[in-house]
């Protein structure tokens, strides 16, 4: 009997009225997720010249996020469920968690903020604060930076729009300084111009502009000097190890020591005995 009334019941449920709601929900969602995936192909295909990468990041998205909302109100509809009453309790539960989430309200904004202003890409090195990586991500609530040790920071939009961002490779070339302490009895002339061969002999420095030199102050301890090369903002590890090789051995062949700092040693007990007598 409970057999019987059990398949009774799935008949009256499964009916062919039904099973046609049913086929058309699930033709809706494979047809739906097709032409998601496809406009947010061609997406990517039509602006990838025109548009920067975080850009067509953030479109993709808001194309995934409205089309499976769209596409969801769709099957819904289909299997007969009451819009209107699901809608109003969406509208209060959206109240709700609207009270609830206000942050992430303040960095969706910021995050428009970011995208106007296109301070950084994917891909730059930026500084912020003590931290420095490369964007590896960007979304409406926050900015993932992967560092160079291969840790993961995610930086919050909000955070973002009130701190100094420094953009490390946002131009195509970069000055490398040098900062140099040297003996006060060093020929500065001769000091200038072994860096500046350094510069000429290293085929990663760029001719154009020309290498700075600048004599900062002159000090007890010695003579502090800037010295800065140009160089192609991929080749940063490169220029800086070949540089300092070169500026050692080049100031070693010509006698030119770098000073070092001072250090004064007082007998403490002496000064006292002799205060004493």
């Amino acid at each position: 009997m409970d057999r019987l009334i059990s398949s009774e019941t799935l008949n009256s449920i499964l009916t062919s009225d039904t099973l046609v709601h049913i086929g058309r929900a699930v033709l809706y969602y494979l047809v739906g997720i097709l032409i998601i995936r496809l406009t947010s192909f061609l997406t990517r295909r039509l602006t990838a010249r025109k548009v920067s990468r975080q850009s067509r990041m953030v479109i993709n998205k808001m194309i995934t996020y409205v089309g499976t909302s769209v596409l969801i109100v769709v099957i819904l509809a289909e299997l007969g469920v009451n819009l209107a009453a699901l809608l109003g309790a969406a509208g209060i539960l959206g109240l709700a968690l609207g009270v609830a989430s206000q942050k992430s309200l303040g960095n969706i904004v910021s995050g428009l903020f970011l995208l106007s202003e296109k301070s950084f890409e994917i891909g730059d090195v930026v500084k912020v604060g003590d931290k420095v990586g490369i964007v590896h991500d960007i979304d409406l609530l926050s900015v993932k930076v992967r560092t160079f040790d291969n840790l993961l920071i995610r930086l919050p939009n909000e955070t973002l729009i009130s701190s100094e961002v420094v953009n490390i490779t946002r131009y195509p070339i970069r000055r490398m300084d040098f900062s140099i302490r040297v003996d006060p009895e060093t020929d500065l002339d001769e000091l200038e111009g072994r860096l500046r061969d350094c510069a000429r002999d290293n085929d990663l420095c760029l001719v154009e502009p020309s290498a700075f030199f600048l004599l900062k102050d002159w000090t007890a301890d010695g003579v502090d000097v800037a010295f800065g090369v140009w160089f192609m903002k991929d080749d940063y590890l490169d220029v800086r190890n070949s540089m300092f090789r070169g500026i050692h051995r080049s100031l070693t062949e010509a006698g030119i020591r770098i000073a070092l700092p001072r250090i004064t040693v007082v007998d403490v007990r002496e000064d006292a005995a002799n205060a004493l007598d």
